[in-house]
């Protein structure tokens, strides 16, 4: 209601397994798991039946997508 409100009401995925998967599929993705993003994706094929189990699938990518990935420890590397 208010001018600066940037609450969205469309938060919460229509199928929440669905956006659970999405999910496990984007951390395969960023790691690299060709293995696990097959499995998922042959899972997705299998399960998803209307567009809305998709847009819940593509929430939940999004949603692991926007954190950001962690800068890893910097070892033996002097500061100076």
């Amino acid at each position: 209601m208010g001018l600066f409100n940037r609450k969205k009401d469309t938060d919460t995925p229509a199928n929440p397994a669905m956006a659970e998967l999405g999910r496990e599929f984007a951390i395969a993705r960023r790691h690299g798991d060709r293995k696990t993003m097959r499995r998922i994706g042959r899972e997705y094929t299998n399960t998803a039946q209307t567009d809305a189990d998709a847009a819940s699938f593509q929430q939940g990518q999004e949603a692991y997508d926007a954190i950001p990935p962690i800068n890893p420890p910097r070892r033996n590397q002097r500061r100076r």
